[in-house]
């Protein structure tokens, strides 16, 4: 039984200085994070960079620039007045016939 009293308290002291560590660590970046943000602030004001300078094109930034929409008709069908765009799977009403006939006149 003291065989297993010793490990158990080698174990708690083992991760209570874990914690403090992990604390001391924590502290430390902290600290580092707060001169290395007063470097890049200086920097930035002495040479007026911009965000997009600095981090260069956002992802996702040009998909903002072109929305998706509906795609204006392109056939019409004049028996039923059906459009369809000219994408994607064609429709029975103009499957298998020349698309010439269906144009919508521009």
């Amino acid at each position: 039984m003291p065989l297993m009293k010793m490990a158990t308290s080698k174990y708690t002291a083992l991760r209570e200085q874990i914690a403090k560590l992990e604390a001391q660590a924590e502290a430390a970046r902290a600290a580092e994070i707060e001169e290395v943000l007063a470097d890049v602030r200086e920097k930035v004001a002495t040479y007026g960079l911009t965000e997009q300078q600095v981090f260069g094109r956002r992802r996702g930034a040009g998909k903002a620039a072109t929305p998706k929409g509906a795609v204006a008709p392109k056939y019409r069908d004049p028996k039923t007045g059906a459009e369809w765009s000219g994408r994607g799977r064609e429709p029975a009403w103009i499957a298998g016939k020349r698309r010439e006939r269906f144009l919508i006149a521009e």
